[in-house]
């Protein structure tokens, strides 16, 4: 990816010879050899074509006699430092009067400037009633704070460092240390923190708290060929001209701030990045060669290298503009182990990101004008220079922080010809460069798949916080996380952004997600990400860019250009492939198809139904894949050769134990969300899984639907059918990576209600004769007419007649009576197969079913069942009902009548028993119509009934008595039959009689009885008069006393004090 645009020339012919550069706003100030400012006005064109051009607006001369070496800018006091002949001094803009030298820093030989928010205590007024509160500061007693912006500035002199500062444009106390060495660069680390580089390769951080320094201990460079030929920093200080660079000074240090607390120094062809505690960074930057000067704008570090260092690559680009040809002239030594044609031949300036620390841009000289053979002599004649303005540090609230990164400090670069006569002729040229808009190298990085970069490119821009932006590239970072095989990784981030599970399910395969799964080359779109470069790429046929886990973070990240160490050209492609990107997909059935993808063992072609499950759930695992596995690669050797390695076993081992793997993770994530969309749906909604069945499938709904569904919110602001969806989504996937790597597990999950789509599952739980879990699963679904006809073709494979209907019986024996029909159809067949045992379907102790209903089926299957099932109600459940006793008797005379019909004598003897017991020993129906029932040959049974009715002399009339018996034998039984009813009624009648009227009687001389109560009369108890007072009277005499009187008086009446 090339963040910045093609450099563009904002200034030709420039006669002078520049040492410093400023940008300030739309301002250029330029500091001359000669001690002259020039200012420049920079306009941008508005057509796009247009290159943005810069006016002169005015020029200062004789600020110095000498050369002016560093410019720099203070906002709170509107004033530019000037740094000239060893001492800085202050001038006033736009005026530049009157000058004010810094007399405390003589000897000065670099600055850096930094500007920041503080948060000051409020000042407290004075209090003439507390004298404690004599004004000043008081955190304690007043603790809101008021910003204040504060600004420092470093000066690095001989042998010390002075510091001033402004508190909201009022100076403050001058600081000074001393230092064992002369500090010739200085970068802010942070408000508190400076880092001072001495010579070269030594460097050290000041505390501006407390004024002291602590020295750093940089590792050794790792030694280059280039470093061994001499070229490097100030390699061609040495040519002659006076646009030469450092001619008859030191080396400048390399030191530049890339970050709130961090610095990059050079040593050698390595730059390291240190912290403020003195510490290295794990990763360091790695150049060709050391560079002559380094830059930075956020994020990116620029690279001055000489020519001959660089080794060509496809990256090497001049901007956005790859058509201009590289220079590889051989006119050069090239090092050992590059040839010359390999290198570039002219200057090159090379952009690294600080966040990974890889180069990705790299631009040769000359930027704009094609470069032919012919011009090799010029380019090589050339002097570059990147004079870096002092940029002010980003401020330390979030918002200034936000608007400073958003707009990038601009960094310009200057040639000019180093023959002297050239150089006058031609003047120096002033080259910008711009950086690309921040959402541009944003989404280029995501559609290349660099998603860690990606985010800390954001993170750079806009803070630390949440964005819609964040959210996406971090889903995004998830999914190539997951591509990587760092599942738990992957799962934690879903975890965090609350993702629609419906998309992290549908990253699994077909025989996890189902309906919900998708390809690999879909996912990134799936997610929200852009899918164009990547379908280009793999297309292309290249090949994929493989990388180790721990190699920086790099393996779940493409890196859009390659490192300038050198490293093998991509064959086949000369755009290199995101190593994020997977290669071209293989030909179905292909070994490495089969071996090499992180599913292999979920895949239904990779081994067979029983081996996959076998090895996904560790048992036989080795048996597996020495049968199995083997005699895959047998047919593949048939086909085409392999290498060595593919034939290894352990390569088979690996990818079924990244499967696990990847299931194990899985198994987490669903089970950390099932909870969660319980207890909303139960708190929000009242809705639980048993009643998951009266809601539209899942299988019902679009997998485009389920895709929709929101991510990032909480649970509580999803809809009931959002919520229902979501739980179906989770349970049925955890119902399927049950059933592929834990198949001990779906019992348990069956048997509890659950959100699981049968739909989803059921051919699958059939495939794998997983009946019972399939069974319990309809029946949690109350799905029973799906779950009873399972169990009415299983019951075929039984040879016993008890064994085929028992699981029948069982079940229907806990169906409610909402269910009837059901039972109804379902207990038909069990019937035919054993009355006996079909007829427990009825006598369920958990459920209550209609009785009437029931009665009338099992009489149409046969009138006995019936009579069983009212006898059943009747003696155990204490039916009390005249219907149903009406009922039994009227089943016994029907089977009794069919019998005899049928000439079943003897079922026809137990039947009629059973009438005449059951109207003999129980009253609870009625005789008359059931005598209207009764055939002429049922005497008995018509003898009881009449006299059941009182119609005893139609009873008799019923006995056949012998001729033979006379009146007289049977006196006792007819005078017991006939009087002893009569006896008893008249007894009983004139009984009731008499006791009726004696307590009428008593009564009405109860109610005779009266008291009168007159002015005068007295109560007995306490002798005073009654009046209108509240009385009782007292039994037998009828004494009346106040009724406040009645126990005393009823006490004397016990005791026999009153007679």
């Amino acid at each position: 990816m090339a963040p910045f645009n093609k450099p563009t020339v904002v200034l030709t012919g420039f006669k002078e010879r520049p040492e410093s550069l400023l940008a300030q706003g739309d301002r250029l100030y330029i500091g001359t050899a000669a001690g002259n400012v020039h200012i420049y006005d920079l306009h941008d064109e508005t057509s796009e074509d247009a290159s943005p051009t810069m006016t002169l607006v005015e020029t200062k001369q004789a600020i110095s006699r000498k050369a002016i070496d560093q410019l720099g800018y203070i906002k709170d006091i509107n004033s530019l430092v000037v740094l000239s002949e060893s001492i800085p001094t202050l001038y006033p803009l736009p005026s530049f009067s009157p000058p004010t030298p810094l007399a405390k820093a003589k000897g000065a030989l670099s600055f850096a400037i930094h500007s920041s928010v503080h948060n000051a205590p409020r000042p407290v007024a004075p209090d003439a009633s507390d004298p404690s509160r004599s004004g000043g500061f008081d955190p304690a007693k007043d603790p809101i704070p008021i910003p204040t912006m504060v600004t420092t500035l470093v000066i690095g002199c001989r042998r010390k460092v002075v510091v001033y500062t402004w508190r909201d444009g009022e100076a403050q106390e001058v600081k000074e240390t001393l230092l064992p060495h002369s500090p010739r660069a200085v970068a802010f680390m942070d408000p508190f923190h400076v880092c001072l580089a001495y010579p070269a390769t030594e460097y050290a951080i000041f505390s501006l708290e407390d004024s002291t320094t602590v020295d750093v201990a940089t590792p050794a460079p790792i030694p280059t060929a280039s470093s061994s030929t001499g070229l490097g920093m100030g390699a061609f200080s040495g040519l002659s001209g006076y646009m030469s660079l450092g001619r008859g000074k030191a080396v400048k240090p390399g030191l530049v701030r890339v970050g709130e607390g961090e610095v990059v120094v050079v040593k050698e062809n390595q730059g390291f990045v240190l912290a403020v505690d003195g510490t290295t960074k794990a990763h360091s930057i790695n150049w060709p060669s050391q560079p002559e000067e380094i830059a930075y704008v956020n994020p990116y570090i620029f690279s001055f290298l000489p020519p001959g260092t660089v080794p060509l690559s496809d990256e090497t680009s001049n901007g956005s503009d790859r058509s201009s040809p590289i220079p590889t002239s051989t006119s050069l030594q090239a090092p050992q182990g590059q040839t010359p044609a390999s290198l570039i031949q002219a200057p090159v300036v090379q952009v690294i990101s600080s966040i990974n620390a890889l180069p990705v841009q790299t631009l040769a000289f000359p930027f704009s004008q094609p470069f032919t053979s012919s011009s090799t002599i010029s380019v090589a004649n050339i002097s570059l220079r990147l004079l870096t303005t002092t940029i002010p540090s980003t401020p330390s609230n979030a918002a200034m922080a936000t608007t400073a990164s958003k707009n990038p400090s601009p960094l310009f670069l200057l040639s000019a010809p180093l023959d002297r006569t050239l150089a006058a002729a031609e003047g120096t040229t002033i080259w910008r460069f711009t950086m690309r808009d921040w959402d541009a190298q944003i989404d280029e990085l995501v559609e290349r798949g660099s998603y860690t970069d990606a985010l800390a490119l954001l993170e750079r821009v806009e803070g630390p916080g949440k964005s819609p932006k964040r959210t996406l590239i971090l889903a995004l970072n998830a999914v190539s996380q997951f591509r990587a095989g760092k599942y738990d990784d992957a799962i934690n981030l879903f975890l965090e952004l609350d993702v629609n599970p419906a998309k992290v399910v549908a990253l699994y395969p077909e025989r996890v997600a189902g309906r919900l799964a998708v390809g690999r080359e879909e996912w990134v779109a799936l997610f929200g990400g852009p899918t164009a470069k990547v379908k280009e790429e793999l297309s292309s046929g290249g090949a994929k860019a493989e990388s180790s886990a721990g190699d920086k973070g790099k393996a779940e990240d493409a890196v859009s250009t390659k490192s300038s160490d050198g490293g093998r050209k991509e064959s086949g492609s000369k755009e290199r492939l995101p190593r994020s990107i997977e290669r071209s997909p293989s030909p179905a059935g292909s070994l490495r198809a089969r071996t090499k993808t992180s599913f292999g063992a979920l895949l239904p072609s990779a081994v067979s139904k029983d081996d996959d499950v076998a090895s996904l759930s560790g048992r036989k695992k080795g048996k597996v894949i020495g049968a199995s596995f083997f005699l895959l690669v047998l047919v593949a050797i048939v086909t085409c050769p392999l290498p060595a390695s593919i034939l290894d076993p352990r390569r088979h081992i690996t990818c079924a134990d990244d499967s696990t793997r990847s299931l194990e993770t899985l198994w987490r994530y669903l089970t950390s969300l099932r909870p969660k969309l319980a207890g909303v749906l139960s708190s929000s909604h009242h809705i639980t899984p048993s009643q998951s069945h009266l809601f539209p499938t899942l299988s019902s709904t679009a997998p485009a639907s389920l895709y929709a569904l929101p991510s990032g919110v909480p649970l509580t602001t999803l809809s009931e059918e959002e919520l229902v969806k979501r739980a179906q989504i989770v349970d049925t996937a955890l119902f399927k990576s049950y059933l592929i790597g834990r198949p001990s597990m779906l019992g348990p999950l069956c048997r509890l209600p659950n959100w699981c789509d049968v739909e989803e599952v059921e051919e699958e739980l059939r495939a794998r004769e997983k009946y019972a879990e399939l069974i319990f699963l309809y029946n949690g679904k109350k799905m029973h007419a799906k779950a009873l006809k399972l169990l009415q073709q299983l019951s075929n494979k039984e040879d016993d007649a008890r064994d085929k209907a028992r699981p029948t019986i069982s079940y229907l024996r806990k169906l409610g009576p909402e269910y009837i029909d059901q039972i109804f159809e379902s207990a038909h067949w069990v019937f035919e197969q054993d009355q006996v045992m079909a007829f427990k379907i009825f006598t369920s102790d958990d459920v209550e079913l209609p009785r009437g209903p029931v009665t009338d089926y099992l009489e149409r299957i046969d009138p006995q069942i019936a009579s069983q099932y009212l006898e059943y109600l009747i003696e155990e459940k204490e039916e009390q009902s005249v219907s149903f006793h009406d009922r039994l008797a009227e089943l016994y005379l029907g089977i009794t009548t069919g019998a005899k019909k049928k000439g079943d004598e003897k079922k026809r003897g137990e039947m009629y028993a059973k009438l005449v017991r059951f109207i003999e020993t129980t009253e609870r129906y009625q005789p008359d119509r059931l005598y209207g029932l009764l055939s002429e040959d049922l005497y008995e049974a018509r003898a009881i009934l009449l006299g059941r009715m009182s119609r005893h002399e139609h009873a008799l009339e019923l006995y056949l008595l012998p001729p033979l018996v006379t009146a007289q034998d049977v006196k006792p039984f007819l005078a017991q039959a006939l009087r002893a009813p009569v006896f008893d009624n008249c007894v009983v009648r004139e009984v009731n009689k008499a006791r009726r009227e004696g307590v009428e009687r008593r009564l009405m001389v109860l109610e005779s009885r009266r008291v009168k109560v007159t002015d005068s009369r007295i109560c007995p108890q306490c002798h005073k008069r009654l009046g209108n007072s509240v009385i009782a009277v007292h039994a037998p005499r009828g004494r009346v006393t106040h009724y406040q009187c009645r126990e005393a008086f009823s006490s004397k009446l016990k005791a026999g004090h009153w007679s």
